[in-house]
């Protein structure tokens, strides 16, 4: 058994497991820096970055909503989301609305447009996608994006403590607090 650092979670994890979980974050790493190099690419392209199109992507699917709930559901500042989102409404993909609830305050929306920039980019990713897997085993690729949705709704259940625990400085095996 390997015993976890002191800030770290209190469950004892094998070694083996720490293993896999090793594996798994040099595989996520190196699929990280393929997709940074194909965002990198997408964004001189189209002229619109990744964090805008997951703000949209969040927007749209939380419906209209103000600032600080999309910064929430981003794990991001405010002030940083309240900066990207000028540029959307800038460039007609979100607009403004004034809330129902408090007229002082303004709700966000995604526009007809940001919803059809995010309805193209999703189907010429999906087909991209659809071209590079077509000659696995439709068996296996059902099994794997099985697998990869199942991981993906435990990584956003688990993404605040991930946060929390990747988020401290790193420190050297001998250093001390």
């Amino acid at each position: 058994m390997v015993t976890p650092k002191p800030d770290a979670p209190s469950a004892e994890l094998s070694s083996t497991e720490v293993e896999r979980g090793e594996r798994l974050a040099n595989a996520i790493m190196g699929f990280g820096k393929q997709q940074g190099a194909f965002i990198a690419r997408m964004n001189r392209t189209t002229g619109i970055d990744r964090s805008a199109f997951i703000l949209l992507k969040n927007l749209l699917h939380l419906g209209p909503s103000r600032s600080r709930a999309l910064a929430e559901a981003v794990h991001s500042d405010p002030s940083t989301v309240s900066r990207q989102v000028a540029t959307l409404v800038k460039d007609g993909l979100v607009e403004r609305r004034a809330d129902p609830e408090d007229g002082r305050a303004s709700l966000l929306a995604v526009t007809a447009a940001g919803v059809r920039l995010l309805e193209e980019q999703r189907a010429r990713f999906a087909l991209s996608l659809t071209r590079m897997v077509r000659h696995w085993e439709p068996a296996d690729l059902d099994h794997f994006i099985e697998l990869f949705e199942r991981f993906l709704g435990d990584h956003q259940d688990y993404l605040p403590i991930m946060i929390n625990e990747c988020a401290g400085p790193v420190r050297s095996e001998g250093e001390s607090r």
